[in-house]
């Protein structure tokens, strides 16, 4: 397929994990379809080219002593590999083609293309919004300076910060400050936040910060930074404020992580009568519908958990509506893990024992050191703490906290348990394979 102009059957604008494999399916299933993309180094979406993928590659080969140029060019060459196979997995469709260009709507079912050639109107029965979100820019005097990156920017960079000052300590950053501690860079966290991973139970959330800051990370926290200026040719001095006390900090290198906004300014949604919330999300219902009819929205763009595997349940969602599947709303959507790729990772899936706590619930804590883990001390990863929440009168698993090696591997059998409805005896009384961290389990809720 090769034309631009005229109308499809389908349209999806990005090539993001649920709109890709969205696309693969409506045109394997004789439906046509136009994946429209705005750059071709986005094939893939981000997760292949600017986040998952990338990152977990620069830590990998991080904690495996690799250098920060080699590990920089191992990351650029797979990145380019799974760029290329997701292009060809769309691209190859009998019904599919793939449209280099910058969307935008210009009424209901219909939008207009810009591409090199010119500008270009297209129509489609069903288009599917899978733009995702970029880095927000905060409002701090100074942020387009020298030497300050978000996570994307950071990552083309060829050489290794001396020391890396980190703004904001959610996920992105605390991964890349693990990381670039691993590089050899010193590390400074500054973080708004009073207390350090809010959102978990204390001992989880000391057990992280204790290991990180005995590997040398410098923890600033209940900070507010108020300005950025060029120090030198090389350096940053970042002006912060702490308490009352007003300090300034030079660095190499600045990291803004904090947090993304949705890429949806370019897409014109009103003419198509497509609402966004406060922040530019798009508004959609529990089966993913936007404002306007026959329009969806998919992944990151549409408010949701920013996750690449929620971005292909949203796809199992639509699919199956299109298809006359079961499966057909966010509402029916069980549990799902996270993880935060840390030097080991933490790992966790339903309620802590401080959601059970507020709650009210009758639960059990199970809990055990990874240091008494054979399989950690053959990794040479003995630090970190299992825990495990249980409700007292059916011994089902309500969550779980594993801050160890392995812990993203393993956090997914602890979610298959939850899902299969298993009581926490069954994985207790498991046999495993020797030595594994799986077999932490045995001792985990033994008690």
């Amino acid at each position: 397929m090769n034309k631009i102009n005229g109308y499809y059957q389908n349209i999806i604008i990005g090539f993001g994990k649920g709109g890709k494999t969205l696309a693969a399916w409506l045109s394997a299933n004789g439906q046509e379809v136009a994946v429209i993309e705005q750059s071709s180094a986005m094939y893939g979406g981000s997760c292949i080219n600017i986040a998952c993928i990338p990152t977990k590659s620069l830590i990998t080969n991080a904690a495996r002593g690799i250098p920060y140029f080699d590990a920089h060019a191992i990351k650029d060459q797979l990145t380019s590999l799974l760029r290329q196979k997701n292009y060809d997995k769309v691209a190859s469709g009998e019904k599919a083609v793939v449209i280099d260009g910058i969307a935008r709507f210009i009424g209901p079912g219909r939008i207009e293309v810009t591409t090199t050639s010119g500008v270009h109107e297209m129509s489609a029965d069903r288009i599917f919004i899978n733009t995702g979100t970029r880095p927000a820019t905060a409002a701090i005097p100074g942020i387009f300076g020298r030497h300050i990156y978000n996570s994307t920017t950071l990552m083309e960079q060829t050489e290794r910060p001396g020391h890396l000052v980190v703004v904001g300590g959610g996920y992105v950053g605390l991964e890349f400050a693990s990381m670039f501690l691993q590089f050899g860079a010193r590390v400074t966290l500054m973080d708004h936040n009073e207390t350090f991973l809010p959102l978990e139970d204390r001992d989880i959330a000391d057990s992280i910060l204790k290991d990180l800051k005995s590997r040398g990370l410098e923890f600033i926290n209940g900070v507010r930074v108020t300005e950025f200026k060029d120090a030198s040719e090389d350096t940053v001095a970042v002006f912060y404020t702490k308490g009352n006390q007003a300090i300034k900090m030079e660095t190499d290198a600045v990291l803004m992580a904090t947090g993304r906004t949705p890429a949806t300014d370019t897409l014109n949604l009103s003419a198509a009568g497509i609402q966004t919330d406060a922040k530019g999300f798009v508004k959609v219902n529990e089966q993913l519908q936007t404002t306007a009819d026959n329009t969806w929205a998919i992944g990151d763009v549409n408010g949701g958990p920013q996750f690449t595997y929620i971005s292909l349940d949203d796809f199992r969602i639509i699919k199956n509506q299109l298809s006359g599947g079961k499966y057909i709303s966010r509402s029916q959507r069980k549990a799902y893990a996270t993880s935060l790729f840390i030097q080991p990772t933490y790992s966790r899936i339903g309620l802590n024992e401080t959601q059970a706590k507020e709650q009210g619930l009758d639960y059990r804590v199970f809990t055990l050191p990874a240091s008494s883990i054979p399989k950690a001390a053959i990794l040479r990863e003995q630090q970190g703490l299992l825990k495990a929440i249980v409700d007292r009168k059916t011994d089902r698993i309500l969550g779980c906290m594993l801050y160890c090696a392995e812990a993203h591997e393993l956090i997914s059998i602890i979610q298959l348990a939850m899902h299969a409805d298993i009581c926490y005896q069954q994985l207790r009384d498991n046999v495993y394979a020797h030595p594994t961290m799986a077999e932490a389990f045995n001792d985990l809720f033994a008690g």
